[in-house]
């Protein structure tokens, strides 16, 4: 579902505002994508010792840290008394700390990225995983009409929840045991912090910790409101991007298609719409960015002086020396900004809220999809019955995603060697029953029997071809990998594309240097590597002449008789190349004819 935040029906503003909200359902869901890899993977056990060795190195940096609290009393009460020999000491003693602080800071990096990278190769192995099971990327489309730009959710988002979960819940533990390590000292020196009123001196028990700790309610309660909009401004920012960019990659995959209608006004006028969204939104989120900067950038500085203010009278009146002041300085430092920890990260906290909201809608999507595969697929198949029956149709009816019936109780088998074609106006139901044969199409019920494994392949109007070599996309899917070059090379030959036999190993973007034609000629050469014993063909040589047509499945049946190969097509001179022809009229087959 794509979201506009400029939309204003109660369902889009509903969600909306629920996806603002750090509650109990959103971390419920953070723990629900992180637990499989944690509990589950077969990489939960190094895991979890990265998870330790980040807690030690993240509670070690906290104990440098209070010793060099206690050096900054120390440091400058020499420096007040004009002590030679105890600054020398005491600058070599902080020479120690500050390389130890350096030390764990590097490791504590290192770990953590180590963590994320790891984390994320398996979340991205799990995804994709899912992703491809079952045609759940394929059924998404048919069921859900899609989830915008699932390749988004995959390589970028995946990679933001490991690194943003990992800094944020690190910075999280590092506050929480700053807070526990400081408070008490912070306490005990609120005791020498006297406040001036009516003409006496007053103390109050923990004085600095009270303030600190109001004074971060505030901040974190500003930042809130300011900040809160970022959540969904970050969603909606991300999802128009990835708009702006399928936009130009559909661009380039159809560039001859676009060339040839002259359609380059048209595209850039869309490209122009996408890109506008993006920088209006963005536009929205820098101006909300500036306003949270604004705040926070105010609470930040004023937390600076509060400790000075707070000791100022005390220090004045030589109750305490320089040393203490700026120990306390120190120590509310880290007591404020350990209470004030999310106001000062809620920028990141809105965007890793903005992550999880978008890996959760893709993680609920793939499951609705497999669970409606589950009760909505009643399209049994079954590995063919013996070598008499090499594909069995029994009482198959299929329906259009809207339960309309497409074809109704169709009933027949076809043995080796046998050759079937189905003809029928466009949009007769020809192509889908292909998909159903092959076990893609979701909609209907009955039962198929088909042959077992890799012996089975399809050949669809515009064929597939992978990123890579020319070797590659011959091999694809199910070919040997160790084909010899002159076996690859007389194929080629054979289907028409012999001058391609020197660029075997050229990687190119083959979907394009290839016209449609020399695709289908590369179709059939991988059913003569593969050699199937069932071969559907969709339109499969509607680029080529008839008499090139001829040529190919006459070259499948020469190469291998015994295969069984059913056809989609319109043209008659496909007729005498099938040993049957039926007609799809309404939902049934009509005109069964044997040729």
């Amino acid at each position: 579902m794509q979201l506009d935040p400029n939309d204003r029906s109660p369902d889009v503003q509903a969600l909306a505002k629920q996806s603002r909200r750090f509650n109990r359902a959103f971390f419920t869901t953070v723990w629900a994508l992180a637990k499989p890899y944690f509990l589950h993977s077969e990489d939960r056990w190094k895991a979890r010792g990265f998870l330790l060795a980040i807690i030690a190195t993240t509670l070690l940096l906290v104990f440098i840290n209070l010793q060099i609290t206690d050096w900054y009393n120390r440091f400058y009460n020499a420096l007040q008394n004009y002590d030679q020999a105890g600054f020398w000491k005491l600058l070599g003693e902080f020479a120690l700390l500050a390389f130890g602080a350096i030390a764990l800071s590097v490791y504590q990096t290192y770990l953590s990225q180590l963590l994320d990278l790891r984390w994320r190769r398996w979340l991205t192995g799990d995804y994709l995983s899912r992703y491809l099971s079952a045609q759940t990327y394929y059924h998404m489309e048919i069921f859900q009409r899609g989830q915008d730009n699932p390749d988004q959710r995959i390589a970028d988002d995946l990679n933001l929840f490991s690194q943003l979960t990992t800094s944020l819940l690190t910075g999280l533990l590092s506050s929480v045991a700053n807070l526990v390590a400081f408070i008490g000292l912070l306490w005990v020196l609120s005791s020498k912090v006297v406040i001036p009123w009516g003409g006496a001196m007053h103390h109050v028990p923990g004085f600095l910790v009270w303030v600190a700790l109001i004074y971060a309610v505030v901040w974190t309660w500003v930042a809130a409101k300011v900040g809160n909009p970022l959540i969904w401004l970050n969603f909606n920012q991300q999802r128009l991007q990835a708009d702006f960019r399928f936009s130009l990659v559909r661009l380039r995959e159809n560039s001859e298609a676009v060339a040839f209608y002259g359609g380059e006004n048209k595209e850039q006028a869309q490209f122009h719409t996408r890109f506008d969204r993006v920088f209006d939104n963005y536009k929205r989120l820098i101006l909300r960015q500036k306003r949270f900067n604004w705040f926070s950038s105010y609470f930040s500085q004023v937390a600076v002086i509060l400790p000075f203010l707070a000791a100022a009278a005390a220090y004045f009146s030589k109750a305490v020396p320089l040393g203490f002041l700026m120990q306390i300085s120190s120590a509310f430092g880290n007591v404020q900004s350990s209470f004030a920890y999310i106001a000062q990260s809620y920028d990141n906290f809105a965007q890793w809220h903005a992550v999880v909201d978008r890996l959760h809608g893709f993680r609920k999507l793939v499951q609705k999809v497999e669970l409606l595969h589950e009760t909505e697929v009643k399209i049994e198949h079954s590995p063919s019955s013996g070598d008499d029956v090499v594909l069995g149709v029994h009482q198959l009816s299929i329906n259009l995603p809207d339960d309309r019936r497409l074809l109704n109780h169709v009933d027949f088998t076809l043995g080796s060697g046998e050759r079937l074609l189905i003809m029928g106006r466009s949009g007769s139901g020809k192509s889908t029953l292909l998909r159903a044969l092959a076990g893609i199409w979701p909609f209907g019920e009955g039962r198929i029997e088909l042959p077992e494994g890799s012996k089975t392949l399809f050949l669809p109007q515009k064929p597939y071809l992978p990123l890579g070599s020319l070797r590659e996309a011959v091999l694809y899917p199910q070919a040997a990998q160790d084909t010899s070059d002159e076996v690859l090379g007389a194929v080629l030959k054979a289907v028409g594309l012999g001058a391609l036999v020197p660029s075997l190993d050229s990687i190119e973007p083959w979907s394009m240097i290839l016209s449609l034609g020399e695709q289908q000629r590369l179709a059939f050469a991988r059913v003569l590597l593969q050699q199937p014993r069932l071969v559907f063909l969709d339109e499969a040589t509607s680029a080529l002449d008839e008499s090139s047509e001829a040529a190919l499945y006459e070259l499948l049946i020469a190469q291998n008789p015994q295969m069984t190969v059913v056809s989609v097509g319109h043209r008659s001179s496909l007729r005498h190349l099938h040993s049957r022809r039926w007609t799809l009229e309404g939902a049934q087959f009509v005109e069964a004819i044997e040729i």
